[in-house]
Formats: structure tokens, C-alpha cells, sequence
């Protein structure tokens, strides 16, 4: 488990390209936390980080963004999920075939929906206060 103390986008920019070098196609990481903490602003900083540009946007409303790129990045958002079943129709399994770095906001909507062996990354605060970010394996 790793603790960090984000007083600023700078330093949430700087964790996520940290932490993208520690990435590799086929890992998947839940992203927890509450709206605004800056789960989908760590996902731009993450694919920003790997791909050097920033094409990304919150999934919300679509489920599913996928980042082509060196490599791939699928960011899933779970957010309005209320029965897991309903995973089913969407086809959001095939994020998950080990080509790509798959990054899911709200995974626990369905936790069923993420391997064994995932990481986490929990984000607590919001606002203008700093974000304390924790790093489960």
C-alpha cells in the first residue's frame, strides 16, 4: 500500500505519469472515490502520460472510452450502473482481453466485472482541498 498527498493538478499530473510507468497491457486498476476527486483527471493524466497527448473524456454517458495508443488504454465508468446484469449487454468484457491498460471508475458497481489481481487507487477529497491517494495492490 502506498500513501501520497496531492496539494495540486501538478502533483496528481506527476503521480499519474508515476504510476503510468508502472503499467503494462493486461494490468487493470478500479479507481474509487467520490464525484469530483479526480478519478477521470488522473485517467487524462495517465493516457496523457503514455500517448504525450490528451484525447480523453469522462465516459460517463457512453460506459467506455478506448485510447488507441503505445499502449491502449480502456477507461471504463461504472457510475451509473445500478444491477450488474446490465454489464452484460454492454460488452464491456472485451476491455478486458490483456491487449490494453484497462482503467474502471466506480468498479464497484460490479466487482465481478474486474480479474483477480487488480490494483486500486482510492482518492479522498474533493474541491479545492488536497487529495490523499492510496495505492492497493
Amino acid at each position: 500500500m502506498h500513501r501520497h498527498t496531492l496539494n495540486s493538478l501538478g502533483d496528481l499530473e506527476r503521480f499519474a505519469a508515476e504510476f503510468a510507468a508502472t503499467t503494462r497491457p493486461g494490468d487493470v486498476v478500479g479507481l474509487t472515490g467520490p464525484l469530483g476527486a479526480g478519478k477521470t483527471t488522473f485517467v487524462r493524466a495517465l493516457v496523457r502520460a503514455l500517448h504525450g497527448e490528451d484525447q480523453t473524456s469522462s465516459p460517463t454517458f457512453t460506459f467506455w472510452h478506448r485510447y488507441a495508443g503505445a499502449p491502449p488504454v480502456d477507461h471504463l465508468d461504472l457510475y451509473r450502473i445500478e444491477d450488474p446484469a446490465d454489464l452484460t449487454e454492454l460488452g464491456l468484457e472485451e476491455a478486458f482481453d490483456g491487449r490494453s491498460i484497462v482503467l474502471v471508475e466506480w468498479w464497484r458497481n460490479a466487482p465481478a466485472l474486474l480479474p483477480p489481481g487488480h490494483r486500486e487507487i482510492v482518492f479522498e477529497g474533493a474541491g479545492d482541498e488536497p487529495r490523499r491517494v492510496t495505492v492497493l495492490p
